[in-house]
């Protein structure tokens, strides 16, 4: 059973603490996604242990536009590791829906695009270092 589904729709709906603010480091995320209704619900980790709980350091939902960009920007990082837990909540209902047996029904993803073997991408492949502005191109499946 994969973790990912309950946990993703948790994180998103709990306050992240606060950042230290550090001008000039900043990560913008584009998301592909297949279809053109709802929101991504993203969530940014600071940590490897962070990553493998419920507390995203930062946290942003982003309603699909008509051409389909979706652009999550969090702005004023300290410099270091991150790495980022997204889902696309297709019917807008503010959760990752999930069969009767904990499997997501709605597409997610990982930052560099990393996929997991049984479960949720690790730490080890999802994370990527921040210093200055850094960009991904994330696909949501």
């Amino acid at each position: 059973m994969i973790r990912f589904a309950t946990a993703a729709a948790a994180l998103l709906l709990t306050a992240a603490p606060a950042l230290a603010q550090t001008a000039d480091n900043k990560v913008v995320l584009t998301f592909e996604t297949g279809a053109r209704t709802g929101m991504v619900m993203v969530a940014l980790y600071d940590s490897a242990t962070a990553f493998d709980g419920r507390n995203g350091a930062a946290v942003a939902q982003t309603a699909i536009s008509a051409s389909g960009r979706v652009v999550a920007t969090f702005d004023n990082l300290p410099a270091g590791d991150y790495a980022v837990k997204a889902f696309h909540d297709v019917n807008g209902d503010g959760e990752m829906n999930t069969n009767p047996f904990g499997m997501p029904t709605e597409p997610y993803a990982f930052s560099n695009n990393a996929v997991g073997n049984m479960g949720p991408a690790r730490w080890d492949r999802a994370h990527f270092a921040v210093s200055g502005e850094t960009a991904q191109t994330i696909s949501i499946r």
